[in-house]
């Protein structure tokens, strides 16, 4: 390997008592998968690939067993949650399932009147934007997250030795749709309320911190091997802001599952300035978006840590001789980190061709297979 990596066993005697008995950590041997080796720096047989919504609508399945369901009530239905989960490991042979969620859960489950809206995304029906609001919100009870422990366990029972990858929003993200209320291109509220009501924010950061963790607690418990921390819309911030407003709470919602020892990915859109803070949150595995090679993002980042990424989603539907091209050069650029996990540079557009991903993946797993 190229660098020298802080490498580890994957968990300590003491972090596994933590995890139940059931847990496929413990029974199905998924610390040993391609994944978890090389989640963790060590030497794997292939480079291992997921894909950030590769459960989704890209899959002809998927969208069949979601007819006439809206999307968080499929969130929500543990067997149906366990289906697309797995619907993209069993047909593209990915070395890991991403347990289908979306960053709303915990504040829907919280009591927080949300709803996804198609075409349009989360919306609240209102905003949490002055202090009050803040301070009314509820507190969201462990009783709340079962639904969530059943459609992990639903999930891993079908999984067997293929890890499950949790999943949950990043504070800023949460609070940012929060105080819109909805999606927005610029997040001006919410890096307005930084500044004029400091108090407010890191109340509102504090809360969606809390919750954030929780919902990565849950997952783990229920048996995912590695956790995302999903950083959507933290790209729109300067470093100094993201320093000041933001990091402290996006390393309460890591320091939540710590203890755990399990993996802890950390991926944010639009976020080359600032992974060096986001690394300092307290991740173990830093993804990094399409447009910085990840040889750059090795170097900002000092070396010695696990790198996932970052293949430009666009490149999707260019055609397979461009596709590849652009494949060999990322994973060319991966072996500058000490250990490489491969994926998108964000999600899967909608519109791919389930076919690419599948021969995408064989793709990656025949040319870096250690002969």
């Amino acid at each position: 390997m190229a660098n020298t990596l802080r490498q580890r066993a994957l968990l300590t005697d003491q972090q596994l008592e933590l995890l139940p008995a059931s847990h496929p950590l413990k029974t199905a041997g998924t610390g040993e998968s391609a994944m978890l080796r090389t989640l963790t720096g060590r030497e794997a047989e292939h480079t291992p690939v997921w894909f950030m919504r590769q459960a989704g609508r890209s899959l002809p399945e998927y969208r069949k067993v979601r007819e006439g369901i809206a999307m968080l009530d499929s969130c929500l239905t543990p067997d149906l949650a366990a289906e697309i989960t797995v619907q993209p490991v069993r047909r593209h042979k990915v070395d890991a399932g991403i347990f289908f969620s979306d960053i709303v859960i915990p504040m829907k489950l919280a009591g927080v009147n949300v709803d996804i809206v198609p075409g349009r995304g989360p919306v609240l029906e209102s905003p949490i934007n002055s202090l009050s609001d803040i301070d009314n919100l509820p507190e969201l009870e462990e009783s709340a997250l079962d639904v969530i422990r059943e459609a992990v366990a639903n999930t891993i029972e079908q999984l067997g030795s293929t890890p499950l990858i949790g999943f949950a929003g990043a504070p800023f993200t949460v609070a940012a749709y929060m105080v819109e209320g909805g999606p927005s291109r610029d997040h001006l509220k919410p890096r307005t309320m930084m500044h004029a009501e400091p108090e407010a924010w890191q109340k509102l950061a504090a809360w969606a911190a809390r919750t954030s963790g929780q919902f990565l607690k849950a997952q783990i418990e229920a048996g995912a091997s590695a956790v995302q921390l999903f950083d959507s819309w933290a790209g729109s911030l300067g470093e100094a802001d993201y320093r000041r407003f933001v990091q402290e709470h996006s390393a309460t919602a890591l320091s939540m599952v710590e203890d755990y020892g399990v993996p802890r990915i950390h991926f944010g859109t639009g976020t080359a300035e600032l992974l060096p803070a986001m690394l300092e949150a307290g991740a173990d595995v830093m993804g990094v978006d399409y447009r910085l090679p990840l040889n750059e993002a090795d170097r900002r980042l000092g070396g010695g840590i696990v790198l996932q990424g970052n293949i430009d989603p666009a490149l999707l539907a260019s055609g397979s001789k461009a596709l590849y091209a652009h494949t060999d050069e990322v994973l060319e650029a991966g072996r500058a980190a000490p250990a490489h996990v491969a994926n998108l540079g964000h999600g899967v557009p909608p519109t791919t061709d389930p076919q690419v991903l599948t021969d995408l993946v064989d793709y990656i797993h025949s040319s870096t297979r250690k002969s």
